[in-house]
């Protein structure tokens, strides 16, 4: 009946799952909030959503870029920046396929031509451009003349967006390169084009253009330690926790009570459930930690043929997926800075309710509480890994359950 060809799940990165789990807010920003506002001409800031391996940072952008493009908007593929890539070469080479679909590879104003030259010549050389032949404007500039330009092409198309998605911002580790970018973006997001209004007035309107960052949380101390206050004001940055029970008990739901459609040998589609244990079983195996969630999901499809999905069929697969999920998260610790690490871990040996930065300062090797204290901060509010209540808590639970129990095996 099931088989991994009709499996819904998709535990990769940057995929798109089927099988959908919460962060509904950050879709209805997208629907309700900024592209309404910038289609009306309205400012709204780009937006920067940070997060750790595994919390779907990737796969959110990816779906909100989805509907963008089904509902006609120009949309770039998830410009990804690998590590000692010139960022600016990559926006460049994806800028030209826009400014293609916009229609400006057609014009024949010759400052759309000498505009469309210079930034062929940013993707062929990049940043070091300027740097190299020390005349014309910076490279960066030229990005941002042509975001501008295709903007332009949109707005008066009407009700077209445009929206930029660059991914892994973390990796732009020079200081130059990673500044010019986010200028270049920011400048863009800020342009105001005069138009003509009603009752011959004369107004300014902001471009329908959107941008998404995507990136490893670091990426905000990285961006803010050069550009500050400027950041800030032009990309408004979120930190993804990781998801409610509820949101994953929602996402599994239809399995319950009407079945997955799969294909069938006659043409149509017969129903695939799955028992309530093991919807529960899912859930809790995946620590609110969408690559777990959909990795859980997965395996427990391919552990059986028919068309229930049991509590063991869950237990089957889980029992091969245990490895990765270990080593997903041994991935995240793995590049904490030690003290960050320690202070975890120092956190995981207490009981909950002596969990306080006095008893995990003293458990760290400190004289005083407030030793702890920015360490705490950044694993809190950069980070996202805790809380610093009353006392302190974990919100990362599949790094509270591999540092507190015998999870995943």
């Amino acid at each position: 009946m099931r088989t991994p060809l009709d499996s819904p799940f998709s535990p990769g990165s940057d995929t798109v799952p089927q099988v959908w789990a919460g962060r509904t807010a950050y879709l209805s920003d997208w629907r309700d909030a900024l592209r309404p506002r910038r289609l009306s001409g309205i400012h709204e800031r780009g937006r920067t959503i940070l997060g750790e391996a595994g919390s779907g940072k990737s796969s959110l952008v990816r779906r909100i870029a989805r509907e963008a493009a089904a509902a006609g908007d120009w949309v770039t593929p998830q410009i990804r920046i690998p590590s000692g890539t010139d960022p600016l070469k990559r926006l460049a080479a994806e800028l030209l396929e826009l400014a293609s679909t916009a229609g400006l590879g057609s014009a024949r104003e010759r400052r759309i031509t000498d505009l469309l030259g210079r930034v062929e010549t940013v993707a062929a050389s990049g940043i070091s451009l300027s740097l190299r032949t020390g005349r014309g404007p910076d490279a960066y500039t030229s990005l941002t003349d042509l975001i501008i330009e295709v903007g332009r092409e949109a707005m008066r198309r009407r009700n077209v967006m445009v929206l930029l998605h660059v991914d892994e911002v973390q990796n732009i580790t020079d200081d130059n390169a990673r500044s010019q970018l986010l200028v270049a973006l920011g400048d863009a997001l800020t342009h105001e084009e005069a138009v003509r209004a009603p009752g011959n007035r004369m107004i300014e309107r902001s471009l329908p253009i959107a941008v998404y960052l995507t990136g490893l949380p670091e990426f905000a101390d990285m961006a803010g330690a050069r550009t500050g206050a400027t950041f800030a004001r032009r990309f408004r940055t979120t930190i993804l926790d990781p998801l409610d029970d509820g949101d994953l008990m929602t996402a599994l739901q239809p399995f319950v009570a009407e079945g997955w459609p799969v294909n069938n040998n006659a043409g149509g589609t017969d129903p695939v459930f799955m028992e309530p244990a093991a919807q529960r079983a899912i859930v809790e195996l995946s620590c609110g930690e969408p690559f777990l969630f959909q990795l859980a999901g997965e395996r427990a499809w391919y552990a059986g043929t028919s068309n229930l999905i049991t509590a063991d069929d869950v237990r089957t697969g889980w029992h091969d997926a245990a490895a990765e999920a270990e080593a997903h998260v041994q991935r995240i610790l793995d590049r904490l800075p030690a003290r960050e690490r320690q202070f975890l871990e120092t956190m995981a040996k207490l009981p909950p309710e002596e969990r306080t930065l006095a008893r995990i300062a003293q458990g760290m090797g400190y004289t005083r509480s407030t030793d702890a204290g920015p360490t705490a901060q950044r694993l809190d509010s950069s980070r996202r890994i805790i809380h610093r209540g009353r006392p302190y808590g974990f919100r990362h639970r599949a790094i509270e359950a591999y540092l507190t129990s015998d999870w995943p095996w």
